[in-house]
Parts: C-alpha cells; structure tokens; sequence
C-alpha cells in the first residue's frame, strides 16, 4: 500500500509539475514577447522610406540600451538592394533575420552570437513610396528570462519535493495506523496460542469486527469438533474396555469356551468400531460444508438395492422433484438404507416413503412407514441406544438406528418416531435442513 502511493504520488506530482513549469514558462515567455512589441511598434510609427537613400526615422527611439553597444538590446531594418541599418548597440555587428514574409510579428529564439543567445521578433513592412518588402527585427538577450525561468523551476523543484515527501509521510503514517487493528488481531492470535486464551475479546474498530467474529466462530467450531473428537475417543474406549476385559479374564483363566468368547467379544468391538467410524466419516465430510444431495435420488437408490434382498415387499415412494438436502450423498444413503431396510425387515411388506420439501422452509422432511407391529410409544427413545433391537429373533447388531440418529444430528437435523396412520406400523420421520 505504501509502494502503491508513494508510485502514484510520484507520477501524480510529475505531471503537475511538468503542467505548471509550462504554464508558468509559457506566461513569462509572452511576457518578454510583449515587451519586444513596444520598440519593435515605435520602430514602424517613426519610420520613413527615403528614396536613394533607404529608411530613416523621423523620431528618435528612447530606450538608452539601444545606443550602448553590447547592451544586449538590438534593432536593425533589412532591405533587399540596401545596407542593413542597425541601432548603435550592434556596433559593428549584424543580425541574421529570416527570409519570410511575416505580414504578423514572429517570435524565435537565435544563437548567432557566441555569447548570447537572443529573443527576436520579426515583421514584414511595405512602407509608402517603397516597392521593398523591409525586415524590421528587435532583438533581446534572453539572460532576464532565463534566470526567471530558472528561478520558477527551482522553486517548484524544491516545493514539489516538499509536497511529495509530506505526502509519502502522511500515506506512511496512514497506512500504519489504519493497519494497526490488524496488528492488534495478530497479538491476540499470538496470545491465544501462547497464553491459553479462546477468543479474541480485545475492542477492535467496526470495520474489523466481522473478521473477528468469523475468526471467534472458527475457533469455537475447531473447540467443538476437539471437544467431539475426545468424546469419541473416549465412548470408543470405554466401549472396548469391557470385551478387552472378558476377554483377558478368559485368556487368564483358560475358559473352555475360549473361542466362542473371542468371536463375541470381536464382534461387539466390531460393532463399535463400525458406529465410531460413521460418525468420523460424517464430522469431516460435514467439516467442508458443501455438502449437498438429491433426496428422491437416494430414496430410489436405496429402494433398489433393498428391493435385491426383501423381494416380497412393496415400495411405494411419493417427491417432488429437485428436492436438495444439505447432507453428503453417501450418508444420506447410509441414513435411508438402515431405515428402509428395518422398514423392509420387520414390517409386514409394505414401505411408503415419502419426500416432503416444506413450503417457505428451510427443512426437508423425509417419513419411512411400514405395515408392521410398530413399537411402543414408551420405547421410542430406548430404541436409539447403542445395541437396541426391534427385533432379537432377527439378525443384525442394534447399532443402525444409533447410526442414524448420530449422522442426522451431527448434519443439523433431528429424527424422530411415531405411528404411522395410513399404514398402521412405524413412522420414521427424518427432519433434514434443505441445500441453499
């Protein structure tokens, strides 16, 4: 930001500079060819054309420098066919004039002497009785307006440079100080990691407040996902501690049914294993949150592969179209997979699914029915529990459901139960926010 302004303040003041110097030499330079108009004016009110002889003036022109020679101040009248008639002050010296015909005054700068460099006007004069076109020339040495000139530029040089560096020094002082809340957000930072602080409390202006409110946010969802992350840790292993402990105590005592114990005990660390692992899988897939999914896509998906293994029962599924789901298609298929297929299982052969997108709401509502025996309305939250079953006689591990409801909270959204009335069974009605 410093570079940025001190470049553009450099070009900026360029410029200006460059635009005022012209100015300002342009208006003494107009200066100092006025003042050449006054003799060179005098010159043409008081002269005569005398035949045979050339021109003579019939008064005399006052300006004393005209009559010291080398004064620095000249005039001459050139005629074709005659001796050039120049005043006192060129003394034995001739001014070279251009051969134009300048019925206007013409200015130009010549360098015909070597220790002179002179301004000259120039004009072309028919006079009465004269069929000679005449120069008349006034001449001026340009050391007055030089210095002038060297003078103006001098004193914009150094008042520029002033500018400049005070500009640079305020653009400086600017750019440090507006800065200087970010400094401020970086030791808090510094002081969070060093010191054990959670947050950044310090009073900050409002334009970087939002920084640091999203900055707050970050480090309380990175404490919630530590705070998840040791929880798990911890249910997995308090979960593996017991089927460690049976099966040490059976090693140690050299138990008869030895084998069979492993393959339980395995088994139930299998599970648990399974449980943690879905719901790590979903923690980081949530973590990028752009997770989104087609929830009539994965509905049909499910129901085809459910259909392969319970070809005896009848899916029926009732969506609009287009109905988005902020969750990771893989989990949403893992939700709707573990509640179709108990739908499948211990109902009576009849699963109605149904996508519902609420109107003017950001909430997704997807109901599973069957026309089985249903549960008991004093069971329904037993029935999330780790290792809970619908049904002992029937195969499986009693983590579905414990599944689902963990993957469908971690998303934001919530599952519940009840009976369903067109069917008469279970109704699991999952409750999922809609993709933006």
């Amino acid at each position: 930001m410093i570079m940025i302004a001190a470049g553009w303040i450099l070009i900026l003041l360029t410029v200006g500079g460059v635009a005022l110097d012209r100015v300002l030499t342009n208006q003494l330079e107009r200066e100092f060819d006025n003042r050449l108009l006054i003799p060179l004016n005098a010159m043409l009110r008081s002269a005569e054309y005398v035949p045979g002889w050339g021109v003579e003036f019939n008064s005399i022109l006052g300006d004393q420098n005209y009559l010291d020679p080398g004064s620095g101040s000249y005039w001459q009248i050139s005629g074709e066919g005659y001796e050039p008639f120049p005043s006192n002050s060129l003394w034995d010296d001739r001014l070279v004039v251009r051969d134009v015909d300048a019925v206007e005054p013409i200015f130009y700068d010549s360098e015909q002497f070597p220790d002179e460099t002179l301004r000259m006007v120039q004009r072309t004069i028919q006079l009465p009785g004269s069929d000679v076109q005449w120069q008349f020339v006034v001449a001026q040495n340009r050391e007055d307006i030089d210095s002038q000139i060297g003078t103006v530029r001098a004193t914009l040089a150094w008042s520029f440079a002033v500018l400049g560096i005070g500009l640079f020094l305020m653009a400086m002082a600017q750019t440090w100080y507006g800065l200087g809340p970010l400094r401020r957000v970086r030791e808090a930072i510094a002081r969070i990691r060093t010191s054990g602080y959670n947050r950044v409390t310090e009073p900050l202006p409002l334009e970087v407040q939002p920084m640091v409110q999203e900055l707050n946010a970050l480090l309380a969802h990175s404490e919630k996902q530590a705070e998840e992350a040791r929880t798990h840790a911890g249910n997995l292993a308090h979960a593996l501690k017991t089927p460690l402990t049976v099966l040490n105590n059976a090693a140690h005592a050299k138990a008869p049914d030895l084998d069979e114990a492993v393959l339980r005990e395995a088994d139930v660390m299998q599970r648990h294993v399974d449980h943690h692992l879905a719901r790590a899988r979903a923690v980081g897939r949530r973590a990028t949150g752009l997770a989104r999914a087609d929830a009539l896509a994965s509905v049909e998906g499910v129901e085809r592969a459910v259909s392969r293994l319970y070809a005896h029962v009848r899916f029926d599924i009732d969506s609009g179209r287009g109905t988005q789901v902020a969750m990771e298609r893989q989990d949403l298929d893992e939700v709707l997979g573990n509640l179709i297929e108990n739908a499948a299982k211990y109902g009576g052969g009849s699963v109605f699914v149904t996508v519902d997108a609420l109107p003017d709401s950001d909430i997704c509502e997807i109901w599973i029915e069957d026309d089985g025996m249903g549960i008991p309305e004093k069971e329904w939250d037993d029935i999330f529990g780790r290792g809970a079953r619908l049904d002992t006689g029937k195969p499986g591990t009693g983590l579905g459901l414990a599944i689902v409801r963990d993957v469908v909270q971690i998303y934001g959204g919530e599952v519940s139960l009840a009976e369903s009335e067109d069917l008469g069974g279970l109704l699991v009605k999952l409750s999922l926010p809609r993709a933006p």
